[in-house]
């Protein structure tokens, strides 16, 4: 995937553009965002399965949350891991409606599925103790584990205690840190509404999110 991948600098452009260039609100992707990762996620489940979601003070957690929302809305059991507070607006609005309908905070250590949706592009390293903790309780559970965007912890050099994500829902391109992950690593690109003139500035590919809202990563390492 190394030939059509953006740096977290560029996705970050790609993101600014959409919101001043393109009037996208953060809150909208933010829902764009939760909706593909909700079916994802519904996707490797049962109705009988346990869904964890880890959530952080940001724009990724605000992800998580509406993600929460939706599959609590479609009748799923979904847990929330809280291990920060929630301060910022936007993940404030969505842990509420997650709450009224009805996610539940409470960290369930054997989850059947474990959401990583603690921390996004912004994350900055070294995590904190609360962070550790929750990344070597997922990684040791049995849980199924899915990563939104980037895997929390992850550096380039793989030095830093990293959520080992299964599954990647990375948001709108691949991501080229994404490059250090094993080859079994699925990684999969979601359409969170980013117009294609915003990938021709950037110069790369637009998936064809007109065909299928989440598209598999196929590029080569």
């Amino acid at each position: 995937m190394a030939t059509q991948a953006l740096s977290l600098e560029s996705f970050k452009k790609m993101d600014y553009l959409a919101v001043e260039k393109y009037g996208l609100p953060i809150e909208l992707m933010m829902e764009n965002t939760g909706l593909q990762l909700a079916r994802l996620t519904a996707s490797k489940a049962t109705r009988d399965s346990i869904i964890t979601i880890g959530i952080g003070n940001g724009n990724n957690g605000g992800g998580g949350l509406a993600a929460a929302r939706r599959l609590a809305a479609w009748g799923f059991d979904v847990f929330l891991d809280i291990p920060v507070d929630i301060t910022k607006t936007l993940p404030k609005v969505q842990l509420k409606r997650a709450l009224l309908f009805g996610a539940k905070i409470e960290t369930i250590t054997e989850p059947d599925i474990w959401v990583d949706a603690y921390l996004g592009f912004s994350q900055r390293l070294p995590l904190s103790s609360a962070f550790l903790d929750r990344i070597s309780i997922a990684n040791n559970s049995l849980a199924f584990r899915i990563s939104l965007d980037i895997p929390i912890g992850i550096s380039d050099n793989l030095s830093q205690p990293m959520f080992n994500a299964d599954q990647i829902l990375t948001l709108a391109a691949p991501k080229d840190i994404l490059n250090v992950l094993p080859k079994k690593t699925d990684i999969l690109i979601a359409d969170i509404g980013i117009p294609l003139s915003i990938y021709k500035k950037l110069k790369i590919p637009m998936p064809s999110f007109f065909e299928h809202q989440i598209i598999k990563s196929t590029n080569e390492k």
